[in-house]
């Protein structure tokens, strides 16, 4: 589909739905979807919206599902359905530890008996893959006096789904029922990847999750939406995905397209060129940073990076901001690297125009669905205050817009350039064959041929160049 959706919060970017239908309407109008973070109730919770108290309602501080149906009137909305966990502060929780096995929500949450019935070692639960530091268990009390340990995989506010039970189930068609009413076309199955704990193994896209994404993904199908699968991994994890499912992430091209950007290699990037799945949604950044772990080794299986090579990645990046990418990226339990990059694309090339169109152009070029960021579209730079006010590392990457701040990017080149590479991306041309080639170990060469016309990227890494062409004819960005 051509074409390039907008990833953003409503609050963040509009400070309402309203407004944000406003900006998709006017000067942003050139975007054919959006994918609007968790605007449900709460948007600005621990986890800015990715903890809903109620996943079914609107907050009202943002707007109403109408405002959402008319975003959609007009382009593909795209929502997420947070599988593996809900707010501690939900009915649904809050029912549970006052009532017990009274609750009609009884066996929704998970509990450490529900995994381990019969015990478990030391080496059975630290095998879990957790991308915080610590264990992914917080302990609560019901109102009888019983104590739980409750699987809380990202934060201890945060608590995991029994995706495996009815009741967790039941809550589930519950939600995509509402996403469907709501008009979204698009349902982006968040965090998925831990939603089954399988004891023996570390729990993170096994067989056994693969098996529930499918579930999942026939569940969301059914109401007629499209299944959008959110999974940070080894990319050996994407290519066994994307049968299952509408569209996965190319979370590998960012940290390729920054490798290439640091060492003037191609050759890293073209070895992905010929093995990515083609039903992926093309990201440079996201709410959660810049992914580095899809591009790198896991375990035996080696990465399309080594680790030296993620290593560097990340020292570039700490160049780049002056510290801060370092200071703001968390680093997972049981690993020696981040998993992510805390800062703004632009930041990490050092605010350079020319190259962070480069990376949009190979973005747009390649097969899929591109979607931009809202901070990267707008030439955001590190958010260092924001950071220090919360203390929460992804902050760096989360600015919160105000309407002059807005209208000055709009009239920046790095934002028009960006633009206008998104007016492209809607050109016909894009509907039909692509193919591509590596006339050396510093260049690549992206093309489209259809419907009667051609599109050709020309790209260097060595002394960072791009050049666009149709119809044989040069592609201004600028003016």
């Amino acid at each position: 589909m051509s074409g390039v959706s907008l990833l953003t919060y409503a609050d963040r970017l509009a400070g309402d739905l309203p407004g944000l239908d406003r900006l998709l309407s006017n000067e942003l109008s050139v975007f054919t979807g959006a994918h609007v973070l968790p605007f449900f109730t709460p948007f600005d919770g621990d986890d800015t919206g990715f903890d809903p108290i109620d996943h079914t309602a609107v907050d009202p501080r943002l707007g109403s599902w109408d405002d959402i149906r008319g975003i959609a009137a007009a382009r593909e909305v795209t929502a997420d359905l947070i599988v593996n966990h809900v707010s501690n502060r939900s009915a649904e929780f809050e029912d549970w530890l006052a009532r017990g096995t009274a609750s009609p929500h009884d066996g929704m949450f998970l509990t450490f008996d529900r995994v381990f019935p019969d015990r478990a070692s030391e080496a059975d639960i630290t095998a879990f893959y957790r991308p915080r530091p610590g264990l992914p268990f917080t302990p609560y009390r019901g109102a009888d006096g019983t104590r739980r340990l409750v699987w809380t995989t990202f934060m201890p506010s945060q608590i995991d789904i029994d995706v495996t039970h009815p009741a967790g189930l039941a809550y589930l068609e519950r939600l995509a029922d509402t996403l469907a009413a709501g008009g979204v076309g698009t349902v982006r199955l968040d965090a998925v990847g831990y939603a089954v704990k399988t004891p023996g193994t570390d729990s993170f896209m096994t067989p056994e999750t693969l098996d529930f994404v499918a579930q999942a993904a026939a569940l969301i199908r059914e109401r007629g939406m499209r299944v959008l699968v959110e999974v940070h991994a080894h990319y050996s994890q994407q290519q066994a995905i994307a049968p299952l499912v509408d569209l996965v992430y190319d979370f590998a091209l960012p940290p390729l397209l920054l490798h290439a950007l640091g060492t003037g290699r191609s050759d890293r990037l073209a070895s992905w060129l010929g093995i990515r799945p083609a039903n992926a949604v093309t990201v440079l950044d996201t709410h959660d940073g810049i992914g580095v772990i899809d591009a790198g080794p896991s375990g035996d299986r080696p990465g399309l990076l080594s680790h030296a090579e993620m290593a560097e990645v990340f020292r570039h990046a700490h160049d780049a901001t002056g510290g801060h990418s370092s200071a703001a990226s968390v680093i997972p339990a049981w690993l020696t690297l981040p998993h992510q990059i805390n800062a703004t694309f632009f930041s990490v090339l050092g605010r350079d125009t020319r190259r962070m169109l480069l990376a949009r152009a190979v973005q747009i070029f390649l097969p899929g669905e591109p979607q931009f960021y809202y901070v990267g579209v707008l030439g955001g730079e590190d958010d260092t205050a924001l950071f220090a006010r919360t203390g929460q590392g992804r902050d760096v990457n989360r600015h919160v817009y105000t309407p002059d701040e807005i209208r000055r990017a709009l009239a920046t080149d790095v934002t028009r350039g960006q633009l206008a590479l998104a007016a492209l991306r809607r050109h016909p041309v894009f509907d039909g064959e692509f193919s591509w080639e590596a006339p050396d170990d510093a260049s690549l060469l992206l093309r489209w041929r259809g419907s009667g016309h051609e599109a050709v990227l020309r790209v260097r890494f060595d002394d960072p160049d791009f050049e666009i062409t149709l119809d044989g004819a040069a592609v201004s960005l600028t003016g």
